[in-house]
């Protein structure tokens, strides 16, 4: 059997466009652009087992996805030195292949991860949000107030069941740790909420974001948001925030290469990881 190696990719997206990251019959996907540009360079199939960090959504971005691809050596070899230019070329203006690394067969993009970071741009001005990033910023038809938004975020930093805000998945738990959950309002008055946690089940962020949105605009009180947290199942009056205002912008990993294997052996240990 051929020698191979492990190419860790790191990606960045404007999701606009594509009907999400996972490969779709018939539909535009980010792996599914990805594959056929390295399709084009090296050869149908000879790139293998596209794992990525977190599915994100149809309309959600990226600026700091991760995903691993497996190469015959010989391969990587002859094309370790063009292959990322070559990419560029290839790929559309709203995928980019930032760095391509080659890593311990161990490393698991999906399961060796030790957290993943999202950010969601909101613009509370009166005027709606400035053309240039229309679409990665969302606009708020009311005002937001960010002390409002921080009380509302301190109550769902933890460890919780977060059922109420996830679209639950056969055999896939809904428990997960929030290691980071605050809003800014940077300079040019954009209201950033960052959202940080080992994993997210599926529309987990976007619903964290719709509860705590109607907060700072005045609508709920501060602690309503973490008092859903009580529910097993859905809550129908969470409205999940749009996909636009979304990007996965930082998936952590052990420092220590040695530790890869370890890691996802604990996350497999501890639950199916559902997508982000």
């Amino acid at each position: 059997m051929a020698e191979g190696i492990r190419l860790r990719l790191d990606v960045s997206y404007d999701g606009t466009d594509f009907s999400g990251w996972a490969h779709q019959p018939d539909r535009r996907t980010v792996a599914g652009v990805l594959v056929q540009a390295l399709d084009l360079v090296l050869g149908a199939g000879t790139a293998t087992g596209l794992t990525v960090a977190g599915r994100t959504d149809a309309g959600v971005h990226a600026t700091g996805q991760v995903c691993h691809l497996d190469l015959p050596a010989a391969v990587w070899r002859q094309h370790d030195a063009t292959l990322l230019r070559r990419l560029a070329r290839l790929l559309p203006a709203d995928v980019r292949v930032r760095a391509m690394t080659e890593v311990p067969a161990e490393f698991d993009a999906r399961f060796s991860a030790t957290f993943r970071r999202y950010e969601y741009r909101v613009t509370d001005a009166p005027w709606g949000a400035e053309p240039l990033r229309r679409y990665d910023t969302l606009a708020w038809p009311k005002g937001l107030d960010l002390a409002a938004l921080n009380a509302a975020a301190d109550g769902l930093v933890g460890e919780h069941d977060f059922a109420a805000y996830c679209r639950r998945k056969e055999n896939a738990t809904t428990l997960r740790e929030v290691t980071r959950l605050d809003w800014r309002r940077d300079p040019d008055g954009i209201l950033v909420a960052t959202v940080q946690a080992d994993a997210f089940c599926q529309a987990m962020v976007r619903s964290l974001v719709g509860a705590m949105l109607v907060v700072g605009d005045g609508r709920r009180p501060a602690g309503w948001p973490a008092g859903l947290l009580v529910r097993r199942e859905r809550a129908s009056e969470v409205t999940v925030a749009p996909a636009h205002g979304l990007t996965l912008v930082a998936v952590g990993y052990p420092k220590d290469p040695a530790e890869y294997a370890r890691r996802a052996t604990l996350t497999r240990r501890l639950r199916v990881v559902p997508d982000a």
